[in-house]
């Protein structure tokens, strides 16, 4: 089967798009043409994949790279069998050429209400803008095939469409105990995944010894706060790092944090750090999202804490390094909470056959669909 991936709102690297799903085609002996943003991320592309280079849509300059990706899927959905887009904005204006392929729109997230966290959009167009979100979603569901990353998002369609979670690698073998020394964060820095927490955390433990440690690319508004706390020598800032390089820096660490505000979008989402660091027996202090306590808890892997209380969290950590047989227990218990319900390949050969029987390569009855 002839796939076409695109993005150009995600990073080229995406772990749930390139390590995931694309790995998850590629194992499968399925061909995958990808359209994503290589050279504005600085990006050299995996050799089994074929590359069309595309701008990146950053903030509210997003019509220039719009307007790429959709002349490169016009290109090349021609000799797809089955395109699968993972940004909303890519369904608006999609060329006739491509709509009648078969489509599929990977749902990362709750658009509308994931408005509210996005800066750069001016606050006075935001409730303007959901309804049209909506609209978008009813549209694009009558006339494509839908993929969700959440069981939560199922209230915001009328049909049933399969979810393919964001779960992760997780190792057949336990990782060692977590150190005394670190604090980490993997993933996306801005204001609402609590990056200013972060680095006010980082203040109050910097003292007595803790590094924190933050991995991944951030936001503008929050980019000179954190240079200020590097150049401060109170944290350390990796800046993007492809995820499983990521991870391997996260192993080992004493506790890993998920320090997400109580925005709308994140009530109903699975928090995937959590579920990573739990798969490298990293114990997880978190902020009491829903799904992150309905993981954590019943686990018994981590500690949560209120939310925006950088000193709560702060506190987390110096218990957790306190307690050796606490942080132990806490890692161990996690990694084998995501080996037995997180470990990606089981949901990779659903989310493969799923596309398979969309494309129309699957013989009848040979795999279930998700």
């Amino acid at each position: 089967m002839r796939v076409c991936v695109c993005t150009v709102v995600h990073h080229p690297e995406d772990a749930r798009i390139l390590h995931r799903q694309i790995r998850a085609l590629l194992d499968a002996g399925h061909e995958v043409t990808y359209i994503a943003p290589f050279r504005a991320c600085n990006v050299t592309p995996w050799r089994e994949i074929s590359p069309v280079d595309v701008p990146r849509a950053t903030g509210r300059h997003r019509l220039r790279a719009l307007r790429a990706a959709h002349r490169a899927l016009v290109e090349h959905s021609a000799y797809a069998d089955l395109v699968l887009l993972h940004d909303p904005e890519l369904l608006v204006g999609l060329p006739k050429q491509v709509s009648r392929r078969t489509v599929v729109w990977d749902v990362h997230e709750d658009t509308a209400a994931a408005l509210s966290a996005k800066g750069w959009v001016p606050g006075p167009v935001r409730p303007l803008l959901r309804p049209a979100v909506r609209h978008l979603e009813k549209r694009s569901e009558r006339r494509h095939r839908l993929l969700l990353a959440e069981e939560g998002y199922r209230d915001r369609f009328g049909g049933e469409h399969p979810v393919v979670p964001n779960t992760t690698y997780v190792a057949d073998l336990p990782p060692g105990p977590p150190d005394d020394r670190r604090a980490v964060y993997v993933g996306h820095l801005s204001v609402a995944r609590g990056a200013l927490d972060m680095i006010e955390m980082a203040r109050l433990l910097a003292p007595e010894g803790v590094q924190i440690e933050l991995i991944g690319s951030a936001d503008a508004d929050v980019r000179p706060a954190l240079r200020d706390a590097q150049r401060e020598g109170v944290l350390r800032w990796y800046g993007f790092v492809p995820n499983d390089r990521a991870l391997r820096i996260a192993e080992g660490a004493m506790a890993g944090l998920a320090l997400l505000h109580d925005e709308p979008n994140y009530r109903h989402s699975m928090p995937t750090k959590v579920v990573e660091y739990m798969a490298h027996g990293i114990p997880v202090v978190t902020t009491p999202n829903p799904p992150a306590v309905g993981i954590v808890e019943p686990a018994g892997c981590g500690i949560v804490v209120p939310f925006g209380d950088p000193a709560a969290a702060a506190d987390a950590v110096r218990k957790l390094r306190a307690d050796a047989e606490l942080r132990t227990g806490a890692g161990k218990r996690g990694y084998e909470a995501a080996r037995a319900r997180y470990h990606w390949p089981v949901h990779a050969e659903r989310f493969v056959a799923q596309l398979e029987t969309w494309g129309g390569r699957s013989p009848a009855g040979l795999r279930e669909p998700v």
